[in-house]
């Protein structure tokens, strides 16, 4: 069950489970006896309970803030963080994102947020200023359906070099959704980012995994893939959209 998660800093939303706390759990990760402590909820200070449950399976609401008494019988689990998308005609989608100075637990929880929030999409592909935070963090995996999951968290890329070759994709935008178009980009390119362990790692891709770095590269830099189209059908697409939050809008 999913549940609204309204945060301190950010609205998502959480998947998490509850147990009484003499029962103990079998399993999982991000559980503790004690609910104040940070462990329960890795990268958030406390944890509050709101419409709490003993049974199995109970799912209530949540928000990040100090913790509620009626919590504290409970072990809580959180599974996974998903922040809502930007979204076409939003003007942070032009943002030019921040380079990140120093990999901190607010960066690393950013990146799991982020994988997450890719996952569930489902998508390839994330930057940071997609879930409204300008810093240059980018997430990725063009792991197959069959294939064991490959995340990579990408910390200020860069590209270092690309093929004078040029290949044609049809690419699609989490922000830009059920939208599609060919694009042309370099077909290989060599790319230098820091990883969450300070790591910095300089790698070459094509295929998939190229078109893939340049298009998320493009959203730290204010860059849309419907940049590369023509301006006809660009501002085509643009009208759609605005004109879809417009009536969106109306309906609330």
């Amino acid at each position: 069950m999913f549940t609204k998660c309204p945060g301190k800093e950010h609205e998502g939303i959480v998947r998490m489970r509850m147990r009484p706390l003499d029962k103990g759990w079998k399993g999982g990760h991000g559980l503790t006896r004690d609910p104040f402590s940070r462990a329960a909820l890795p990268g958030y200070e406390r944890a509050s309970i709101y419409g709490f449950g003993v049974q199995r399976g109970f799912a209530g609401r949540c928000r990040i803030t100090d913790l509620t008494a009626s919590a504290q019988m409970h072990y809580v689990q959180v599974i996974m963080v998903i922040r809502p998308l930007v979204v076409l005609p939003d003007s942070k989608l032009r943002l030019k994102s921040e380079p990140v100075a120093e990999i901190t637990d607010e960066i690393r929880t950013l990146a799991k947020d982020m994988l997450e929030t890719m996952y569930d999409a489902p998508g390839v592909g994330l930057a940071a200023i997609q879930i409204g935070v300008p810093k240059r963090v980018v997430t990725i995996d063009v792991a197959g359906e069959e294939e064991e999951p490959d995340p990579m968290v990408l910390i200020n890329p860069e590209i270092v070099s690309s093929s004078e070759e040029k290949k044609i994709h049809q690419e699609g935008c989490l922000s830009i959704p059920e939208y599609y178009a060919e694009v042309e980009r370099p077909d290989k390119v060599v790319f230098r980012y820091t990883d969450l362990d300070g790591k910095v790692t300089e790698r070459e891709a094509e295929g998939l995994l190229a078109v893939c770095v340049q298009h998320e590269l493009d959203h730290l830099n204010g860059v849309l893939f419907i940049d590369h189209i023509s301006r006809l059908k660009r501002e085509r697409v643009i009208k759609k959209f605005v004109k879809a939050a417009k009536w969106e809008g109306k309906g609330e």
